[in-house]
């Protein structure tokens, strides 16, 4: 089964064609030039978009202390 839908994939085609161009914009309004940093953006988009992309992965998010 698939990871990631196809309207997932058109959004990171287009934010990698955006890059490349120069017009791919983060945040803070600076210009795209990491490719990492593109795909990061594509599928934040597609994830608000509501197209199929897995959850952020663990590493990213943050968990509760443990009790003890």
């Amino acid at each position: 089964m698939a990871k990631y839908g196809k309207a997932a994939s058109k959004t990171v085609k287009s934010a990698m064609h955006r890059r490349k161009k120069g017009t791919l914009k983060s945040g803070s309004g600076r210009t795209v030039k990491s490719r990492k940093q593109a795909i990061a953006i594509a599928l934040s988009e597609a994830r608000k978009k509501g197209a199929k992309v897995p959850r952020k992965s663990s590493g990213t998010r943050r968990r509760g202390s443990k009790k003890r």
